[in-house]
């Protein structure tokens, strides 16, 4: 007798997977930023210290909230629509039987036999199967919301340390060169992990994130420089 034969697919990482990639791009980003800015305005290490500091909570906490709200928000729509679904199937079941089929049908199978997967089908669990085949709802892309605010919270604290620690080890000549080409290979490590977990494709997803946090670190650092010389 052959073995069961389990796969794991990629898709069911996709809820951690975003809040993670996000969280942690936004954190090395963000911060990195904020500290080549105000470093660029040639204000005291211990200053860019504490900005640095100030925006890894403040980022932190942001990113918690808005991925709660977020993701919340698509929770409450879910379940609207699962309320919905029961209360059409309490009413209704017959058409929703029907309805069910014709997706079945759709997708290929001949009316007969769609009806009876159909008929299985809702004999088991009938909201599950109008969640899965109708709303596109299932297990593995659910909405959670307390999973992806602590995620992101967590991951950005981490990318955010990462040029905060170069602040700390790298002298104040050469701290604006430092942290930024640090930040860079922080986030082309960052976008390979990324796709190697999601199964992406890993160069151009490097190539990405990184451009994006080059261009977003150079304006930060024009717009410090302009600010400190007319300050």
């Amino acid at each position: 007798m052959s073995r069961l034969h389990i796969e794991n697919h990629l898709v069911s990482r996709i809820g951690w997977l975003r809040a993670a990639v996000l969280g942690a791009n936004d954190g090395i980003v963000s911060t990195a930023s904020l500290i080549v800015g105000v470093a660029s305005a040639a204000a005291p290490t211990s200053q860019v210290l504490v900005a640095g500091i100030a925006g890894l909570v403040a980022g932190a906490m942001s990113m918690a909230a808005g991925e709660y709200v977020s993701v919340s928000s698509q929770s409450d729509t879910e379940n609207a629509d699962l309320a919905r679904e029961r209360e059409e199937l309490r009413t209704q079941p017959e058409f929703e039987r029907e309805e069910l089929a014709q997706i079945y049908v759709k997708r290929g199978l001949e009316t007969g036999l769609a009806r009876q997967v159909a008929d299985q089908l809702m004999a088991r669990d009938a909201l599950a199967a109008h969640a899965h085949d109708e709303l596109g709802i299932s297990e593995m892309t659910t909405a959670r919301p307390i999973q992806a605010a602590l995620t992101s919270a967590a991951t950005f604290s981490v990318g955010a340390a990462m040029p905060l620690l170069m602040v700390l080890v790298s002298p104040a000549s050469m701290l604006v060169l430092a942290v930024s080409v640090a930040s860079l290979l922080f986030l082309a490590l960052l976008g390979a992990i990324g796709a190697s977990a999601g199964g992406a494709n890993i160069l151009r997803a490097t190539l990405r994130v990184t451009f994006w946090g080059a261009f977003a670190m150079a304006l930060t650092a024009g717009i410090g420089a302009l600010v400190g010389t007319a300050v």
